[in-house]
Order: structure tokens, then C-alpha cells, then sequence
């Protein structure tokens, strides 16, 4: 069975589909709810890009049961709720409604009892939506060391580890402050091997890192800290909850990168392609990642091993993008693996490729991702642009935009982290 470029670009776009509305919170999560409480209050707190529309999806599923409470999502993230006060903020640095509504949280679980029931809707974009400073510490101080997390090329799990040193809330804080409540956690994870204290710096769960652990971090990235960042980061005394100081709790994972992917093969088999699922938290260099599945897509190509074509290799997980001196271009790490992978394979016939992010937007711009057909190279030189030279400045979007073979959705209101499909035809 062939595979042509229409043909595999349809396919390509059904995949990455397929695995975002595996993903739906609306269809999800009330499978995993606890039973309907008969005593106390129930408040329900929330951050995240999918936060809005778990809340609705909460209230859709416990019609009868009184629900207070408010949320923090993206901007453009927001749904209608009832009873569910929802609050937008911005991502992924933090802004002044990111520290507003993280303070509104921790209001919320003030005063509550044994008899009160905590219900945490917690998805991807947490972290910078939940900007609670800790004492001493001005949101300004907070967006500063974002923004340096965010440039030196650190993964999430260290960029967390720094992020609830420096919170009011986050590294199981907020369950602190609910207690004696119990808090239940539905989460969506968008980090590799779906951690929950990682899933939106986990402000529910136990903190296994220290202070040290954060410092550490800073230098090894060669980060400067404002003095008042250094004043905390020094406050060993002050360590966030650890394993066992939060018996009340209870966590559980709505949706999964892995669950998305398998709905992703699925898919696959039904349009004639043979699937393997490479991985669901692969990490490193976008551009370097793109170099390696080149030489995977050409070996089955060439000599069909491991495996026959038509195929297509999906894998999961959040790679990363370290901006150099000469980084003035405009980009997300999907489209820099992408852009990686078409430098490797220079025009290569048969392979089609692509990467998304499935909270549709990659990067900081209003794409979720791009499509890599054989013939992308050749439409960029004819337009003058070089290729090469667009990858060495980050410059990715661009990249893709100038041939017109980027994926918009919107906002999909959910995140599983990014979905990469190489199709061998």
C-alpha cells in the first residue's frame, strides 16, 4: 500500500487527532472521581491549560453535589463554569493574575475539616499559573528565574525542583494547607514518566528535592539569582513537605502521554501503518533528537529493519531547545525537532514526519506544531531561505510557516506533552 503526500499528510493529521482527544478531559475524567461525598464541603481547586475544562467537566458529572472553588488556566483557555470560579493567566512566564489566583487557592483550603473534601484539577502550565511567591520574594523575582530555566536548556523536572523553592504553594504546600481535609488529585500528565510531584510542581504530593537541590540547579546553569532568589534558596529550615507528611492526600492520573500515543497506533493500524510506540518521555536536544530518528525512518526505509514499511515511529515526551548568543529567530521545541530532522534527511523520498504539542501551541506563538514532507527543503530554497541557517537561530517557525505547513488546532484544553509521528511510506 502506498503512500503519496496527500495521503500522508491526512494520516499524519488523524494521528496527532486521535492521540489529543484521547486525552479530553470531558471525556475522561469522571471514570476517576471518588464517590460522591454525603457530609462536609467540597472545594475544588485547580491550575493548569486544562483546568477550566476539568472543572466544567467536574460540575457536568456531580450536577447535585454543592461545589465551591476557583481555578487558574491559560489565557484563551477558559470555558464556561456554574459554581467554579475560573481565573486566566499567563504561560509560561507568570503575570500578575498567575500570583492572584495562586493566593486565591490557598484561601480556599483555609479553615476546612476532616469532613471536607479537597478535589485538585492539576494539568501542564500549572507551574507558571500558579505563582504564589514565598515570603520574601516579589513576583518579579519569580518571572526572572523563569525566564532563565526556560533559555539554559534545563528539563522540567529541574526547572520544577527550583520553581517550589521559591513558592508559597507548590512542592505539596497547598495540601498542607488543606489539612485535615482530604485532597483528592485528578491530574493530566504532560512530563516524562508522568511524576506527580513534578505535574505542575506538584502542590499536592510530597517534594523528594531540597533547597540544595535548587541551588545546585542555579549554578550548574550559570544563573544568577537576584539576592532576594539567593536569601530563599539559602532558607534550608523552610523545606518543602516530604514523602509521608501528607496522609490525607490521594493522587490520580486522569491521562497519560502513553494513553494518548497507543490511541495514536491505533489509528495508525486502521489507515494500513504499522506503529511503534519508540517512547512516551524521550528528552534532549529538539534538533539532535531530529538527527536520530532520521537515521531510524532511513534504515526501515532502506533495508527494513527493525521493522517493514509503510510505518510510522511515534514517541512521546518533552524535548528541549538551548538558546545561543545568536538565537534571534522564533520557535518551539517541535518545530526545532522537526527542522532537525529535515536538515538530517536532506529531501529523503518516502518520509513524512510530524510534531506537536498537544495543548496546541508550541513554544510561546499560536502553533501547535508542523508537518515535514520530502519536498520541504526544496520549497524553502526556492522561496531563498536556507534552511540550515534558519535551524542555527532557532528560527523554526519560520521555518515552517514560510511553506505553509504548520498545524494550528487552538487551544485543544488538554496537555499530554508532545506527539512526534515519522511515517515511512
Amino acid at each position: 500500500m502506498s503512500f503519496d503526500d496527500a495521503r500522508s499528510r491526512q494520516a499524519l493529521r488523524a494521528i496527532f487527532d486521535s492521540a489529543v482527544a484521547a486525552a479530553d478531559p470531558r471525556v475522561v475524567l469522571a471514570a476517576h472521581l471518588p464517590p460522591k461525598p454525603t457530609q462536609g464541603r467540597v472545594v475544588v481547586v485547580g491550575g493548569g491549560k486544562s483546568a477550566a475544562v476539568m472543572a466544567a467537566a467536574l460540575e457536568d458529572a456531580w450536577p447535585d453535589v454543592p461545589l465551591t472553588g476557583v481555578v487558574v488556566t491559560r489565557y484563551g483557555h477558559a470555558v464556561p463554569t456554574k459554581r467554579i470560579e475560573v481565573i486566566e493567566a499567563s504561560h509560561p512566564v507568570p503575570d500578575a493574575n498567575s500570583e492572584r489566583g495562586a493566593h486565591r487557592l490557598l484561601a480556599a483550603v483555609q479553615s476546612l475539616t476532616k469532613d471536607d473534601l479537597v478535589v485538585a484539577l492539576m494539568s501542564g502550565g500549572a507551574s507558571a499559573l500558579l505563582a504564589a511567591p514565598a515570603p520574601g520574594l516579589t513576583l518579579a523575582d519569580k518571572q526572572a528565574i523563569n525566564r532563565g530555566l526556560l533559555a539554559c536548556g534545563a528539563n522540567i523536572t529541574e526547572m520544577n525542583a527550583v520553581r517550589k523553592h521559591l513558592s508559597a504553594l507548590k512542592g505539596g504546600r497547598l495540601a498542607a494547607a488543606a489539612a485535615p481535609a482530604r485532597v483528592v488529585t485528578l491530574a493530566i500528565s504532560d512530563v516524562p514518566g508522568d511524576d506527580p510531584a513534578v505535574i505542575g510542581s506538584g502542590p499536592t504530593v510530597p517534594d523528594r528535592t531540597t533547597f540544595a537541590d535548587a541551588r545546585a540547579l542555579i549554578a550548574r546553569y550559570g544563573i544568577t539569582p537576584s539576592p532576594a532568589v539567593a536569601a530563599r534558596l539559602a532558607q534550608d529550615e523552610d523545606e518543602t513537605p516530604k514523602p509521608g507528611s501528607l496522609p490525607h492526600t490521594e493522587f490520580r492520573m486522569i491521562a497519560t502521554p502513553l494513553m494518548a500515543l497507543k490511541a495514536a497506533a491505533q489509528t495508525a493500524i486502521g489507515l494500513g501503518l504499522m506503529p511503534m510506540i519508540l517512547g512516551d518521555a524521550l528528552e534532549g536536544e529538539a534538533k539532535e533528537m531530529g538527527t536520530v530518528m532520521a537515521g531510524i525512518a532511513r534504515s526501515i526505509r532502506d533495508h527494513g529493519h527493525p521493522f517493514q514499511a509503510p510505518a510510522v515511529l511515534l514517541s512521546g515526551g518533552e524535548t528541549t531547545v538551548t538558546l545561543g548568543s545568536g538565537a534571534h529567530g522564533k520557535g518551539g521545541r517541535n518545530t526545532e525537532f522537526l527542522a532537525g530532522l529535515a536538515v538530517a534527511l536532506d529531501g529523503a523520498p518516502r518520509i513524512w514526519a510530524m510534531a506537536g504539542d498537544t495543548d496546541g501551541v508550541d513554544g510561546m506563538d499560536e502553533i501547535a506544531g508542523a508537518i515535514l514532507a520530502p519536498d520541504t527543503l526544496a520549497r524553502l530554497r526556492a522561496k531563498g531561505l536556507d534552511a540550515r541557517a534558519m535551524l542555527a537561530r532557532h528560527d523554526s517557525h519560520t521555518f515552517f510557516e514560510s511553506v505553509g505547513d504548520t498545524i494550528v488546532t487552538g487551544p485543544t484544553l488538554t496537555n499530554v506533552n508532545d506527539i512526534r509521528a515519522v511515517l515511512i511510506g
